[in-house]
């Protein structure tokens, strides 16, 4: 069975651009373009991995990002934050995101840190 991402990100090209590579990785993808979104697609499945945009229209990633390592349920799923105005440090500590990634970014890298998280 496909591993399934959730992909959160605001910016439609940067969201295609996502998801179009990670269906080449053959990865299952859902995105979403805001935080609302993403809630009720965690309502009805809990994904493999959570890819979070930090700032959204509706909020900012680093909410999200807390309120799933604060639950049972969803504390393992491995969290990746990526953004165009922050670093690594101050994301480490607002939230415990297991990676961090600087837009724009190097798509093989991306690819290569994502299966080092859902390697089976």
């Amino acid at each position: 069975m496909k591993k399934c991402i959730y992909v959160v990100e605001d910016n439609p090209s940067i969201r295609e651009i996502i998801e179009f590579l990670l269906i080449e990785e053959l990865y299952e993808v859902k995105t979403c373009s805001t935080i609302s979104e993403f809630w009720f697609q965690m309502s009805k499945h809990l994904p493999d991995m959570v890819i979070l945009d930090i700032m959204l229209p509706d909020g900012s990633g680093l909410d999200i990002c807390n309120r799933l390592k604060q639950n049972i349920k969803t504390y393992d799923i491995p969290v990746m934050m990526m953004s165009a105005n922050n670093h690594l440090n101050a994301v480490k500590a607002k939230c415990e995101a297991e990676d961090f990634i600087n837009k724009p970014f190097d798509l093989n890298d991306f690819a290569s840190r994502i299966e080092k998280y859902l390697a089976a």
